[in-house]
């Protein structure tokens, strides 16, 4: 089996749509001011009721496997159909800094995590890393949400079908 026809039955698993948000803080508390970093991600599940558990699996070595290693607080804000604008400027490759890309989109700061959360999201997440388990080429982290709000009633989901942004009809 080669990766095109792993990738083309994949496609083919309709998937929910999220932005993963963590804060870099600085390396040096006399230089630059930290960063926040956002990513979309499609393999995202909860994983357990009692502890809340979640799941996001993270390519190895990409700017956020590498962050949520360090900083073990992060957030993840589920997308409406109404923001595939977000999640494909976070899904870009050899993007601009993610502070352009967070500019004009709504958002408040998480008070558990620090991390960024997208106003108009169907649900959104603050979590800290409870288990890092390396699979292949991703990492898969688990974390334990520490709160959990629904900001926005409004809208279907966003979702990933064949390759395209798409809403559920």
């Amino acid at each position: 089996m080669s990766n095109d026809e792993f990738r083309a039955a994949m496609s083919r698993l309709a998937a929910g749509v999220v932005l993963v948000t963590a804060y870099e803080p600085p390396f040096d508390a006399e230089g630059p001011k930290g960063e926040d970093v956002g990513m979309t991600a499609t393999a995202f599940m909860s994983v357990s009721l009692d502890p809340p558990l979640v799941l996001v699996s993270l390519r190895e070595g990409s700017r956020m496997d590498d962050l949520l290693d360090e900083q073990p607080l992060w957030a993840v804000s589920v997308l409406s159909e109404s923001q595939s604008h977000i999640a494909g400027r976070f899904a870009m490759k050899g993007r601009i800094s993610d502070r352009l890309l967070f500019e004009d989109v709504p958002r408040t700061r998480g008070e558990a995590t620090g991390a960024l959360l997208v106003g108009g999201a169907l649900a959104t997440l603050e979590c800290r890393t409870e288990q890092r388990i390396p699979a292949g080429d991703h990492t898969l982290v688990i974390g334990r949400v520490l709160t959990a709000q629904i900001p926005s009633a409004e809208g279907g989901p966003l979702t990933y079908f064949r390759g395209r942004y798409r809403r559920l009809d």
